[in-house]
């Protein structure tokens, strides 16, 4: 065999190689092929064929760790102060947390995100009775929030003229949950010489109606201890409405602070022992007042940082 033949054959044998990994690629009905999970939405089905220009490594591979905490020891500890904020996902900077889903972000909201987590067991979730975590919900507790409620509602036939009882489910929507509570410790360590923030529990709060739809107010749903859902915010992607090709985690989109919040309550001598410590500024504060007061506070500890030094 010569020289030419033998070159002429690799390069056929090349040639149906990559043109049998192409179409295997093209042809493919793996679901996973696309690089997606499955979702945490139920009706969100992930694409069956690779879904874009370019092979993206699976969410499933990935595994990304949250970002290292560095540990802080109680002795260099010089000031400290809690604060509880509140997140309003209607605002245009918090837009990712109303953002509906994708293969990248999990298929569902945040909210969705969470749920789906508690349900599989992969977090734990703590009653509203306080946020201190004294109460472990249980997975019935849980879907009593989150799953169909059965209400049985009384019609009139329009032929006969008597009443009929029909049973209706009213589904869960995430589109109810339109704000977050955090709650954080603010601490001056020493050994960094900085101001230092720790999201401490964080809660969705979820607006109610009534069967007449009319807004009934809002409702805390549970409580979960931050740092122990750290993994897993690590693992999902948050939108980006600037570029699809450079999202943070949700882990990133906490720790780096990119969402907008304001003060609702911060460690004062007021507070009940039901509510952990501290007396809210909605208690005894117009909505105006209680705004100015949580942006005096957050000034407050902005200067805490500078004046540390001078001391």
């Amino acid at each position: 065999m010569t020289v030419l033949k033998s070159y002429k054959l690799t390069v056929a044998a090349m040639l149906m190689m990559c043109g049998s990994s192409v179409f295997a690629q093209s042809g493919s009905t793996d679901p996973m092929v696309s690089g997606a999970n499955s979702g945490v939405n139920k009706d969100w089905l992930p694409s069956r064929t690779p879904d874009g220009a370019y092979d993206r490594i699976p969410l499933k591979d990935r595994m990304r760790q949250p970002i290292p905490w560095q540990n802080i020891r109680e002795s260099d500890i010089l000031w400290k102060k809690r604060v509880w904020r509140e997140i309003d996902t209607r605002e245009k900077q918090n837009v990712a947390f109303r953002y509906a889903g994708d293969e990248h972000t999990g298929g569902g909201m945040f909210i969705e995100i969470l749920i789906d987590a508690i349900k599989k067991g992969k977090i734990v979730a703590y009653g509203t009775f306080d946020d201190r975590f004294t109460t472990v919900l249980t997975k019935e507790q849980i879907m009593e929030k989150v799953a169909g409620k059965r209400d049985t509602v009384v019609l009139e036939d329009p032929t006969t003229g008597e009443e009929i009882r029909q049973v209706r489910i009213s589904d869960f929507r995430p589109e109810t949950i339109t704000r977050y509570k955090l709650k954080e410790d603010w601490i001056f360590d020493r050994n960094q010489g900085q101001m230092v923030v720790r999201i401490v529990g964080i809660a969705p709060v979820q607006d109610l109606y009534g069967d007449d739809g009319v807004y009934r107010g809002p409702q805390s749903m549970f409580w979960l201890y931050y740092p122990d859902i750290r993994g897993l915010l690590a693992n999902y992607e948050v939108f980006n409405p600037h570029n699809d090709m450079f999202r943070a985690t949700w882990d990133e989109f906490f720790e780096s602070r990119m969402f907008s919040s304001r003060i609702t309550k911060v460690s004062n001598p007021f507070g009940s022992i039901g509510g952990g410590y501290g007396e809210s500024f909605q208690d005894h504060l117009n909505p105006m007042e209680s705004l100015y007061e949580g942006k005096k506070v957050a000034e407050e500890i902005f200067n805490k940082e500078h004046d540390m030094w001078v001391y």
